[in-house]
């Protein structure tokens, strides 16, 4: 999610951006999440989504932690892999962690 508003936060040439978030990212989804160093993940995942970047959170990972009927922060979304499928053949780059 760093590199992600990094790269909204360039003058000039500004990729366009989809975030899918699978595994145990998904639970950055969730409200009041904060990193090891006391820094808000809901306000980087707030300033991604004002800046319009779709934020999906991979629908059999949230299952799997007990996340997908839990309220998510406003603007992110459960995802499908159908649609990861679609947003990856639609992509110049796809960058993976």
């Amino acid at each position: 999610m760093r590199l992600a508003t990094a790269l909204v936060g360039r003058d000039g040439d500004r990729p366009e951006l989809r975030l899918f978030l699978m595994s145990d990212a998904v639970v950055a989804g969730l409200p009041n999440q904060v990193d090891g160093s006391g820094n808000g993940l809901q306000g980087l995942m707030e300033l991604l989504v004002n800046e319009g970047v779709p934020i999906k959170l991979c629908r059999t990972c949230a299952l799997a932690r007990g996340l997908a009927e839990l309220p998510l922060s406003p603007g992110v979304s459960i995802g499908t892999l159908p649609e990861l499928a679609d947003w990856t053949l639609q992509a110049d780059k796809v960058i993976t962690f």
